[in-house]
């Protein structure tokens, strides 16, 4: 997608994220039919989506029903991101958000957007999240594949391993939605 700077990617994900029907209508085209439904899901069960700010924090945090998610956005043409590049800058910023969400008990999110795909689902997710954690969220963390370390330790990126979106948010709707008790 020629023309597309960094925030146009993260400006489509909070849009996603929050269920702007436009963004999600225009999404929905690229996907599969049968991932329409849980992809449009999110339009009446959205997160109410923050931007963050400054050079190390989250480029987004995503709040809904007892769900927090810091969430770094990342983009690339290739199919893998390799953290040791541009001077280690990005290794750091993993451990900083390592660091600060384990801290307070919840789990940072890498969201991959592959730049060029035009056929299925552009977006992975990854968990950053270094020891397994309680509850719901310990079961979306375990869900969620990690960022993955290289023989020599660096963290990778792997597009192809990723959650897509669309599976995220139907995890995130079986995981964190009130189930309806029949009685007897």
């Amino acid at each position: 997608m020629a023309g597309h700077s960094f925030s146009a990617y993260e400006r489509e994900l909070k849009d996603l994220l929050q269920g702007d029907r436009s963004a999600v209508l225009r999404y929905s085209k690229s996907i599969l039919p049968v991932d329409r439904p849980d992809l449009e899901r999110i339009v009446d069960q959205p997160f109410l989506v923050i931007r963050g700010a400054g050079s190390f924090g989250f480029d987004l945090v995503a709040l809904r029903g007892g769900l927090a998610l810091p969430v770094e956005v990342k983009a690339s043409s290739e199919a893998t991101i390799h953290f040791s590049a541009a001077s280690g800058r990005a290794a750091e910023q993993l451990e900083a958000h390592r660091a600060s969400v384990e801290r307070v008990g919840l789990v940072a999110v890498y969201a991959y957007r592959k730049i060029g795909h035009r056929r299925g689902d552009a977006w992975r997710l990854f968990s950053a999240a270094r020891q397994p954690q309680r509850g719901s969220l310990g079961l979306l963390a375990k869900r969620l594949p990690p960022v993955e370390r290289t023989p020599q330790g660096n963290a990778v990126l792997r597009w192809d391993h990723g959650m897509p979106l669309v599976r995220f948010f139907s995890t995130v709707h079986a995981l964190f939605e009130p189930v309806a008790l029949v009685a007897p």
